[in-house]
């Protein structure tokens, strides 16, 4: 108790955590959303990230079976590579959020449980880690729970330091994406060919692919490139200058966006990783 109420002596609640939170980029229109990331600079950059972690990268597509594009793209969305991992002293964000931001107070109260105790068992300060507004920790933006639950020691010293270590960041992004369900080799995104107007009342049915691609058929939903007709999917609409675009999620679009509840985020995701790959196999 008596540690706890010097800890919270310090806190500051923050307006500028609150106004941040109000006002996320995912909520952009996707046409807006995709050119803060896809640029050559963040190409560029992620295709020198790969080369320089080649060894970590290629250990965790083996251990996991998630592309090492994928592990880049995402380390590069969140962070730019490490470079802004947030200037917020975490426990202020999160005291800030427990207490003043009622639509996820409940959400943000138990994740700054999970912070005391993760900084309990890491040995460490809680005043003294930085992450972003929203308490998200190091290069990957683990929120605490997900960081006490899913983070790896990658590179075998007997820590798992997300604040310090690149190895641990790209382990531990691969194992998390396997813990909410990566199928190795499987399908990400694909384009779709639509017919018809019966595939309508599917634009709104949510991120987790539940339907076969052959059921789908029966709507005037046909994939581009992909032939196994057991394939679960998702259709999945984003905002274009034009006009809505449309894909086909399956469950490793999926197992993305539970790194980030967002399609827009996810789709970046998989785009980014695929100038990366081009780059990085023809510098």
């Amino acid at each position: 108790r008596e540690l706890l109420l010097s800890r919270f002596a310090e806190v500051r609640i923050r307006e500028d955590i609150l106004e941040a939170i109000r006002r996320p980029k995912e909520n952009l229109p996707w046409h807006e959303y995709r050119k803060l990331f896809l640029t050559d600079l963040q190409v560029q950059r992620g295709a020198e990230f790969w080369k320089k972690h080649a060894g970590a990268l290629m250990r965790a597509e083996v251990e996991y079976g998630v592309p090492a594009e994928i592990i880049v793209a995402i380390i590069g969305v969140e962070t730019r590579y490490g470079r802004s991992t947030g200037g917020y002293r975490a426990l202020d964000a999160l005291t800030t959020l427990a207490l003043r931001y009622p639509e996820r107070s409940e959400f943000f109260r138990k994740e700054l449980i999970e912070y005391l105790l993760l900084t309990r068992e890491l040995n460490v300060d809680p005043l003294a880690i930085k992450g972003s507004y929203a308490g998200a920790l190091g290069a990957p933006q683990f929120i605490p729970s997900s960081y006490r639950r899913y983070a790896v020691d990658f590179n075998n010293d007997s820590r798992r330091d997300l604040l310090g270590s690149m190895d641990d960041a790209i382990g531990s992004v691969a194992n998390f994406l396997k813990q909410h369900g990566w199928q190795p080799d499987g399908p990400i995104v694909s384009e779709v060919r639509l017919q018809g107007a019966l595939y309508g009342w599917l634009e709104n049915n949510g991120l987790e692919p539940r339907i076969n691609l052959r059921h789908l058929a029966r709507y005037g939903i046909e994939p581009v490139g992909v032939d196994d007709t057991n394939q679960l999917a998702t259709l999945i609409s984003f905002e274009g200058e034009n006009g809505p675009l449309y894909h086909l999620g399956y469950m490793n679009f999926y197992a993305v966006t539970r790194y980030n509840r967002s399609k827009n985020y996810s789709m970046v995701v998989v785009e980014l990783a695929r100038d990366i790959r081009q780059r990085y196999t023809n510098p």
